[in-house]
């Protein structure tokens, strides 16, 4: 008799507490926060919630090997901050110039091309997931490169201080 009444009562705090707390999503972000630079002439442009949720699941499968936190394993040097987004060659601080890098990468200093080495559509023979890569969803994983300093300010890129 006890072990259901223990059950039942188990069943109606998870019920309970589950309406009474809620986990923050996309929808709890602001427009304010989720506007981002969309092009190098400065134009904004607000994520929907849908691009932030799917930006978020694209880059932690395609892009979070080696991008965890948004600092790069590979060259710890060079991050995904805004601070060294705005400093490469072109800068890569904004949605349109990271598809682009996406698409066709180059080195920091922008004098050469490192497909071959970092995951893009132009060596998708090389890096299996992007084959199924579309311009929205490279789009999507920009805009949640760009977003997340808003969201988790300097431990984005911040290093081995924070990760």
């Amino acid at each position: 008799m006890l072990k259901k009444y223990s059950q039942f009562l188990s069943i109606l705090f998870v019920c309970v507490f589950g309406i009474f707390v809620t986990t923050a999503s996309a929808i709890d972000l602001d427009e304010a926060t989720r506007t981002v630079v969309k092009d190098g002439s400065g134009k904004t442009i607000v994520l929907t919630p849908e691009q932030v949720k799917r930006g978020k699941r694209l880059f932690n499968a395609t892009c979070g090997a080696c991008h965890v936190g948004g600092i790069t394993k590979t060259n710890p040097n060079v991050g995904l901050d805004p601070e060294a987004l705005s400093l490469a060659t072109p800068r890569r601080d904004n949605i349109d110039a990271l598809v682009d890098f996406l698409k066709n990468p180059t080195s920091y200093d922008g004098l050469e091309s490192i497909a071959e080495v970092h995951p893009s559509i132009k060596s998708a023979d090389l890096y299996p997931r992007m084959r199924s890569v579309t311009d929205d969803d490279l789009y999507a994983i920009a805009g949640h490169i760009l977003l997340q300093p808003k969201i988790v300010t300097e431990k984005w890129g911040g290093g081995k201080i924070y990760f």
